[in-house]
This record gives C-alpha cells, structure tokens and sequence, in this order.
C-alpha cells in the first residue's frame, strides 16, 4: 500500500472512529476484508483512500447471552460463532458452515457477511427468519431495524451515511426442524447464487410456525404460504403439503428472479422440506 496516496486508521473506541469519519468521510470500514479484497489477483493491491480498521473496537468483539437473545458484536469471526455450539439457532449454524473453508471463517466477519453491498450473503437468510435485529450507530444516534428491513432488496442496505452495524441480537426461540440449503455459487458472474432456510416450530405434534426464506441477489420471503399450516397435525397431511408448494410456485411466477434456474432450484427446495413433514 502507498503510504502517501492511503490512510489506515485504527480507532479503539467508537468516539474516535466517528470523530476519524467526521474528517474523512470517504473512508471505508474495514472487518475482515473478504469482500474488499476479493477478486484483487494483482501485486499491488487496489484500496481505498482512507480505511478505518474496526479490529481494535472491543466493544465489536462481544458475544453476550440472555434467557430470550444472543447478541453478537460484529467484529466476531464466523469461526467463533460456529464454536458456540448449541447457543447458536441450527439454522444459522448451517449457513456459516457454508461459508467458503475454515481458513476464510477465522478471516470473516458475522458483520461483513451482513453488510456485503451488492447482495446478501450466507447469514442474510436466516437471520431474516430467525427475526433477528440490527444495531446500527452513528455518531449522534443507536437504532435498531429488523433484519428483513436491513436485507431488503432490490435496493441498498439500510445504513446511512457515516453509520456502521456494530451488533446483532438473535431471539433464543426453539425451532425443532431447520434446513439450509446454498445454491451454486459463482460470485459475481452467477446470479442464481444464494442460500434457503426453511425452519418449523413444533409443539405436541401441532406445527405452531413455519419460515422460508431465500436471500441472494433478491430476499423472497412468502408470509401468506406460512400462516396456511399454522395449527396443522403432524405429520402434515400430503395435500396440505402439496397446497403449500402450489402456493410458492405461484408466489415464484409473480416476482422476479435473477438467474435462469433460480425459480426451479428454488421450488425443488421447498417441495422436498414440506414433503418431509407430511406421511
């Protein structure tokens, strides 16, 4: 890096970090740095001019539990998350479990998986379904947005100007099926990349909830298809099953989807979770 044309900053507080973003407020917050560096095959690596480095930000670095959360500062590695064992909801175990090589999850950032610009990443989907919340600062203001809210797309993440995630609370509900699935994935030139999470809450044999969600180039996420099975016996009965997949396979030809084999990976994955719920 050339000393005279990039700036690196390294804030150990958030007043300093916003008071360093307040004089240059073209610098980049810099996590982990998969994202930036991506695709970066030359000696000399191409950088922003200014980066503010979020490694000595403790605050960033906490993983805190209570009776109803988990709250995840967004500096935490997605390898320390996967060591948190059962405390971590199994759906958003599997999706960091898919995220590239052990190697790459000591690198990546829970917060840069969520804050890629340009389409959402493994964890986007279930925290999506999982309810998950957002704490977003500036140097003035906290505020909380729901994940889905924060991941909606088509359109920017919803950070403003001179605003960072700086952490993530996970509501402790018990889902007793969940399943990720990760489409193929050729980042950026194949748009049917993404990643599916379909979880059922069951109690006494009764299915109390139900989430599906899909986030890539686009979040789809179908509410109505959800509420249809609430109250339902299990295992469902088959015809439920198919109604259900006949109204995601109607909700998929009304919305659009990038990547030619996107809407039929998806519906296949839909079929088969609900099919394994019914006899």
């Amino acid at each position: 890096m050339d000393a005279l044309h990039n700036q690196v900053f390294f804030p150990s507080s958030l007043p300093e970090l916003f008071s360093a973003w307040t004089r240059f407020p073209d610098a980049v917050p810099f996590a982990g740095g998969a994202e930036l560096l991506r695709n970066q095959g030359k000696q000399v690596l191409s950088l922003p001019r200014n980066i503010l480095a979020l490694e000595q930000l403790d605050e960033l670095h906490r993983i805190t539990r209570t009776e109803r959360y988990l709250e995840i500062g967004a500096m935490v590695k997605i390898s320390e998350i996967i060591r948190l064992g059962k405390t971590v909801p199994e759906a958003l175990t599997q999706s960091l479990l898919n995220i590239a090589s052990p190697q790459m999850r000591n690198l990546i950032t829970i917060g840069g998986n969520i804050c890629n610009p340009f389409r959402r990443l493994d964890a986007a989907a279930p925290l999506v379904a999982l309810d998950a919340r957002f704490e977003l600062r500036t140097a003035d203001e906290i505020r909380w947005v729901s994940a889905s809210r924060f991941s909606t797309l088509p359109g920017p993440l919803a950070l403003n100007p001179q605003e960072l995630l700086t952490r993530i609370r996970i509501p402790l509900e018990q889902w007793q099926y969940s399943l990720y699935k990760k489409f193929s994935d050729q980042y950026p030139v194949d748009e049917s990349g993404g990643g599916a999470v379909f979880m059922a809450r069951i109690q006494k044999n009764i299915l109390t909830d139900l989430r599906m969600v899909f986030a890539g180039q686009i979040v789809l996420r179908d509410k109505n298809s959800e509420t249809v099975l609430v109250g339902k016996q299990l295992p469902l009965d088959r015809r439920d099953a198919v109604h259900f997949s006949e109204l995601w396979k109607t909700f998929l030809s009304a919305v659009e989807i990038p990547g030619f084999m996107l809407r039929a990976k998806l519906f296949n994955f839909v079929e088969s979770c609900i099919l394994s719920l019914s006899d």
